[in-house]
């Protein structure tokens, strides 16, 4: 597996997303497990999750909980692994998403994940999305206070315009190391976030890279491109897809969600797939 940085860390350049496994539609606890296991052991070094990755009210943390379970279980050295986790977001248990930027609760929610965990620092904690009733300044004030006191070892934010990313960045002193925003082949309005992100060194996690599970089963055919240049190399769309991304800049990690073994292996293989400057071209195209 090729490798890129996050912080002084050096992870999988395909990480793993975890929401799929605890929210809506959710497998078994079983098939969960495969899935983070069959990452784990085709060199998948990043997962990502968030306490708010949960579909009933009574379960805040349930993907937290899951995976510190598998890493657990795992047959492998887990201490190489980098569980990056979220706070600042909320779920009621009717379906919905609400916000919580305070210090406090991010304060409170991180000493939760820390025990979910069963770590003694989280290995980067990031603040899920801005909350329009607390200023943006006061809840990255929370991740320095964290990152001061070594409750976290490295500090994120996700879903962040430029501007809030160098505020962010100011406040933490020059420490962010990763900005994590939606981004793919139907969502490409984050790309001057990206383009910031490669100028900064600061890593660039693109969530739902695919366009969310029921795109990624009509990769192929809503953006023929993908599809045709698949044919071409013997591989699927989605790993087309994680290797045009992964092209863009080496700060680039994509973290494609999965819930079936078979869905991440595919995914890992795209680090491995080389696409010519003219394929990039019509990819970027599309």
């Amino acid at each position: 597996m090729q490798t890129r940085r996050i912080g002084e860390v050096q992870v999988s350049a395909i990480g793993l997303g975890g929401m799929p496994m605890s929210i809506e539609g959710r497998p078994d606890a079983a098939r969960s497990v495969a899935t983070l296991h069959a990452a784990l052991d085709a060199g998948v070094t990043l997962i990502d999750t968030a306490d708010a990755y949960h579909r009933d009210a009574d379960e805040v943390g349930h993907n937290e909980s899951l995976i510190a379970g598998a890493l657990a279980s795992w047959g492998g050295d887990a201490s190489s692994v980098l569980v990056a986790t979220k706070g600042g977001h909320l779920r009621p248990g009717d379906g919905s998403w609400t916000l919580d930027g305070s210090p406090e609760h991010l304060r409170r929610a991180c000493e939760d994940s820390l025990k979910r965990l069963g770590v003694e620092a989280i290995g980067l904690y990031q603040f899920h999305r801005p909350d329009p009733r607390v200023p943006y300044a006061e809840s990255i004030g929370a991740l320095k206070e964290l990152l001061d006191a070594g409750k976290i070892r490295y500090a994120g934010i996700s879903n962040a315009d430029p501007a809030r990313i160098r505020e962010a960045d100011e406040i933490l002193g020059g420490r962010l190391v990763s900005v994590q925003n939606q981004f793919s082949p139907a969502f490409r309005s984050s790309e001057p976030e990206l383009e910031l992100c490669a100028e900064l060194g600061i890593a660039f996690l693109p969530w739902s890279p695919l366009g969310g599970i029921s795109q990624a089963g009509e990769l192929g055919s809503r953006f023929g491109v993908f599809g045709r240049i698949a044919e071409e190399h013997g591989v699927s769309p989605q790993q087309v897809c994680l290797a045009w991304m992964l092209a863009k800049a080496p700060v680039v990690i994509p973290i494609p969600g999965a819930s079936r073994p078979e869905t991440i292996r595919d995914s890992v293989r795209a680090a491995d797939l080389v696409l010519s400057p003219q394929e990039l071209a019509e990819l970027d195209a599309a």
